[in-house]
C-alpha cells in the first residue's frame, strides 16, 4: 500500500507514542508498504525500507515540545497540516494513517483529494487537553463533537486500548481496531542481568518508577504514599527513572518538603534499550498513573520484567492488568502506601503476580503478536478499500 503516515510530535523520541510510531513504521516497512511520514523538526533519525520521512521547519523558538496539548505543539502541528497537504496534492495515496490531533488535517486531505483516513487513536484528545488546562472543561462537548466527527468519518480507527476504542465505537465509527502497545524488552530477557557500567547503586529494599514526570502520571500520589511507607519501613527506597530537568528538581523539592529527599533518588532519563538493567534491580514497579484512560506504554514491559507491579486501580490499568497479575490499589496515600507495605511484607505474593505477569505478557504483548495485529488490520483495510473502489 501507498500511505501517508502523519505523526505529530517529535519523531524518534524515546517516550510512548513515538515509540509505537517507531513499531508501527517497522511493521509497514516489513509489509513492504510505501509510507511517507510528516513529522515534527526534533527527534533522531530513523531509516526504514520504503519508507521515507518529511519533518517541519525547524523554528529556533520552538524546542523540547512536550507530550500531551501545549501551544509549541499548536505551532508545530500548523507546519505540519502545510507539508501533508503539499505531499497529498502531488502523490496518489491509497490512504492516510493520522495519529491523535493529525486526524483533522486527514480530515481536509479527505475532503480536498479523495482519500479516506485512518484515525489512530492514542489517547482521548478531549480528556487530555481537559487534563492539561482545565479551563477548557466549559467547551467540553465542543471538543467531544469534534473527535466524534473525525471518528465517523475516519475509514477506520485504530485505538491503542479497548477503552479509546470504545470512545470510537460511541461516536459511530465504522471499523474499529485494537493495536495494543508492547514490551519493549527482548524476548529472551533474564531479570537478573545487570550490567556493570548500567548499576544505579540502589538500596533493598527497592521500589521503581519509570517513564516522564508529568502530572497525570501521579508522581505526587507517589512520593506521599512512599512517605507513609517509610513509616512503617524506613529502610525502602524509591528510584525515579525519567523526566524532564525541570520536573526533576521540582518533585525533588516535593521530597525534602516530605522529608524523605534520602531515600528517594532521581536518575532522570534513560534508554529503553536499559530497561532491561533497570528493571533488574527493582524489587517493585510502580505505575501510579491518575488520569487519562489509555494504557501507559511501560505496563507491558512491567509485566515481562518478572518483578511484581503496584498500580492504581483505575481504567488505564485495568484493562490490562487485574489483581491475578498485579496489585492495584485506590489512587489515595494512605491505599497506595498499604500496598506498597503488603507486596514487600510478602515476597511469596509477588513472585505468584510477577509469574502470572510474564505468561500474560509472552501471550498477548510480543513483538510478533503486535506484528500479526498490524497485518490484519492492513489486510482488513485493504481489502475493503478494493471492495469499495469496485
Amino acid at each position: 500500500m501507498n500511505i501517508l503516515l502523519l505523526a505529530p510530535h517529535p519523531f524518534y523520541q524515546e517516550r510512548g507514542t513515538p515509540i509505537a510510531v517507531d513499531l508501527l513504521l517497522r511493521s509497514l516497512s516489513d509489509r513492504e508498504c510505501t509510507v511517507d511520514v510528516v513529522t515534527f523538526h526534533e527527534g533522531k533519525d530513523r531509516f526504514y525500507k520504503g519508507i521515507t520521512i518529511y519533518r517541519t521547519p525547524r523554528l529556533s523558538w520552538i524546542n523540547n515540545v512536550p507530550p500531551g496539548f501545549s501551544w509549541k505543539k499548536i505551532v508545530c502541528d500548523i507546519f505540519l497540516f502545510i507539508k501533508a497537504f503539499r505531499l497529498a496534492a502531488r502523490n496518489k495515496y491509497q490512504i492516510v494513517h493520522a495519529v491523535e490531533e493529525a486526524v483533522f488535517c486527514a480530515m481536509i486531505i479527505r475532503w480536498l483529494f479523495r482519500v479516506p483516513y485512518i484515525f489512530d487513536m492514542d489517547s482521548s484528545m478531549p480528556m487530555q487537553m481537559i487534563e492539561r488546562i482545565p479551563v477548557l472543561s466549559a467547551i467540553s462537548p465542543v471538543l467531544k463533537f469534534f473527535e466524534a466527527w473525525a471518528a465517523r468519518r475516519a475509514f477506520a480507527v485504530v485505538a491503542v486500548c479497548e477503552a479509546l476504542a470504545e470512545i470510537a465505537r460511541a461516536c459511530g465509527a465504522r471499523r474499529v481496531f485494537v493495536l495494543r502497545d508492547i514490551s519493549l524488552l527482548a524476548a529472551d530477557y533474564v531479570p537478573t542481568n545487570v550490567a556493570e557500567e548500567q548499576c544505579l547503586n540502589v538500596e533493598k529494599p527497592c521500589l521503581m518508577y519509570i517513564g516522564n514526570l508529568e502530572s497525570y502520571q501521579g508522581i505526587d500520589l507517589l512520593l506521599e504514599s512512599f512517605a507513609i511507607l517509610l513509616k512503617s519501613m524506613p529502610q525502602a527506597f524509591l528510584a525515579i527513572i525519567g523526566g524532564k530537568d525541570g520536573l526533576i528538581r521540582k518533585y525533588q523539592r516535593k521530597s525534602s518538603a516530605l522529608g524523605i529527599a534520602s531515600r528517594v533518588r532521581f536518575f532522570g532519563p534513560r534508554s529503553p534499550a536499559s530497561m532491561a538493567n533497570m528493571f533488574a534491580q527493582a524489587d517493585i514497579l510502580v505505575s501510579p498513573r491518575i488520569k487519562g484512560i489509555n494504557t501507559p506504554m511501560k505496563i507491558y514491559s512491567y509485566l515481562q520484567s518478572g518483578k511484581p507491579v503496584l498500580a492504581t486501580d483505575l481504567p488505564t490499568h485495568t484493562q490490562v492488568l487485574d489483581r491475578t497479575t498485579a496489585m492495584l490499589a485506590a489512587p489515595k496515600p494512605a491505599k497506595f502506601a498499604a500496598a506498597m507495605l503488603n507486596l514487600l511484607e510478602d515476597p511469596r505474593l509477588g513472585r505468584q503476580l510477577a509469574d502470572r505477569a510474564v505468561v500474560l505478557a509472552e501471550e498477548k504483548y510480543s513483538l510478533k503478536a503486535y506484528r500479526d495485529t498490524v497485518g490484519k488490520i492492513y489486510c482488513r483495510i485493504e481489502s475493503d478499500l478494493t471492495e469499495k473502489r469496485d
